[in-house]
């Protein structure tokens, strides 16, 4: 089950109260992906979390796709868990999330760095030893006026962001593939021109 296996992880709080909102747009990018795919979720024995079993196409690099259960700031142990069954190194992790430091539907890939805040990103790095993974950035854009940040993020978008959103998840399944596929700054090329 090793190979040449990546782990993409969607994060987000549980569908039944979160669903659709901004602080759920990882595992949206990833539920769309599978779909893509034709890969089917069901609850993995070994880790706390949904996967899809795939591949980035007929006969291409095999792909497991991670919806944790429970929270989204207690993600790091179902991902540390999922990345010892699958005997992924943490240099084959992708980690789908949303950001508020960038705005509304920009997409940007990356290879470590910090957490700016985001306590889903800190408790992956404290499981998985370290920042040594890939994040897809979805730009949720900064809450308006006073708002808090935390109260933002698990609010549903409007309409029309919706709209922009959905255009950047099919987008952001395109690059997760890119990156798999021809790596980082081919990806980077790619996706950070639109």
């Amino acid at each position: 089950m090793a190979g040449d296996r990546w782990l993409v992880v969607g994060l987000g709080n549980p569908d039944a109260e979160y669903a659709a909102t901004r602080h759920n747009v990882g595992a949206d990018v990833v539920r769309r992906l599978a779909d893509r795919l034709g890969a089917s979720f069901k609850p993995h024995k070994k880790a706390q979390a949904q996967v899809a079993d795939s591949w980035t196409a007929p006969g291409g690099t095999p792909l497991s796709l991670v919806l944790p259960f429970g929270y989204y700031n207690t993600s790091g142990g179902p991902v540390q868990q999922a990345l010892a069954f699958y005997k992924v190194p943490p240099a084959r992790l992708v980690v789908v999330h949303d950001d508020i430091d960038l705005e509304l539907a920009r997409l940007r890939l990356k290879l470590g760095g910090g957490t700016a805040g985001n306590n889903g990103l800190k408790d992956i790095q404290r499981r998985c030893g370290g920042p040594g993974f890939y994040r897809v950035r979805i730009g949720v854009g900064r809450p308006p006026g006073r708002q808090d940040p935390a109260d933002y993020v698990l609010k549903r978008f409007s309409p029309r962001q919706r709209e922009q959103i959905d255009v950047t998840v099919e987008r952001a399944g395109d690059a997760i593939l890119d990156l798999v596929a021809v790596g980082l700054e081919a990806a980077q090329n790619r996706h950070h021109a639109a």
